[in-house]
């Protein structure tokens, strides 16, 4: 490898982009460059570090042994130097910067999270920050913490991701609700068959093994948010899950009412999520430290 000359921190961006999207074609729309200049890139790293990184071919893309080698090195380094430009943020006379959560939709609501308040505390001990509070699935949750795109993540996680640290914060319950214009709502007495065979409304990222947990065997709808779901159940057409805290209000007017309690019920496991390798970070550290006060001090 050459001496003389530090490597270019672009290429091992355009390598990791590949490698995250198999291929140059992949990678085309995140990096904005076309097939030929990412092959360019490549080249030059190649040609730096004095040996295959990658196959291309009919059966498809590989790392070489030392690819895969040098593929984790790079990971780490990029994530060094990002702790290296924010610790350098922090030292400044006005700590600043930006700094970005994602959530998952109507946790406004919720109590024992209380995000607000963990907000107002945050932004007391770091005025000068830009807060970034986006609203975001699971997988897009995830893949934003992967690419450094979100610092911290709340959520509920089916499995762990490698890279990704994940920290319990507490269970939000689940009810199965109709609305008042659905068959169900008069009835006295409601069978699981019944409910069952009711057309479901259920979340984009759910897929057929979360159904069948829940006792359905497919949905008749799928939605993007938590607002659309409570529109469909509302409707009279569909009967689906809501967070207990979102449907409160809609119980207490009579507008909804859950379902077999004792056979649908469910909690959902919320988790704050950050990479691995930035938990320590200033501002993520902050932010950890006081979900878990908070989540705590609710669940007394």
């Amino acid at each position: 490898m050459r001496q003389d000359k530090r490597i270019n921190v672009r290429l091992l961006d355009v390598f990791i982009a590949v490698v995250q999207h198999q291929g140059y074609a992949g990678a085309q729309q995140e990096l904005n460059l076309t097939t030929s200049a990412i092959s360019n890139y490549m080249s030059e790293l190649e040609a730096y570090v004095g040996f295959v990184l990658c196959q291309r071919g009919r059966s498809g893309f590989s790392l070489t042994e030392k690819g895969q080698q040098f593929f984790h090195q790079s990971i780490k380094l990029l994530d060094e130097m990002d702790q290296l430009e924010r610790h350098a943020e922090a030292l400044k006379g006005d700590i600043g910067g930006t700094f970005c959560i994602a959530v998952l939709d109507a946790t406004v609501m919720d109590k024992s999270l209380s995000l607000h308040e963990i907000i107002r505390k945050f932004s007391e001990k770091f005025p000068a920050v830009h807060l970034n509070l986006q609203i975001r699935s699971p997988y897009e949750q995830v893949q934003g913490i992967l690419n450094n795109q979100i610092d911290l993540a709340i959520g509920n996680y089916p499995s762990s991701v490698n890279n990704v640290i994940e920290e319990k914060l507490y269970r939000e319950q689940h009810w199965l609700y109709c609305s008042h214009l659905h068959p169900l709502f008069e009835e006295n007495y409601i069978s699981v068959e019944q409910a069952t065979k009711c057309g479901l409304v259920t979340r984009s990222y759910w897929n057929t093994s979360d159904l069948r947990k829940r006792g359905f065997g497919h949905s008749t709808a799928t939605v993007e948010s938590m607002e659309a779901q409570l529109t469909l159940i509302l409707s009279g057409k569909y009967v689906g899950y809501l967070p207990e805290h979102y449907a409160k209000s809609f119980v207490k007017e009579d507008r909804l009412r859950p379902i077999l309690p004792s056979e649908f019920g469910y909690q959902a496991p919320f988790s704050m999520i950050c990479r691995r390798g930035r938990s320590r970070e200033l501002f993520i550290q902050t932010m950890r430290e006081l979900l878990s006060q908070q989540t705590a001090k609710s669940a007394k």
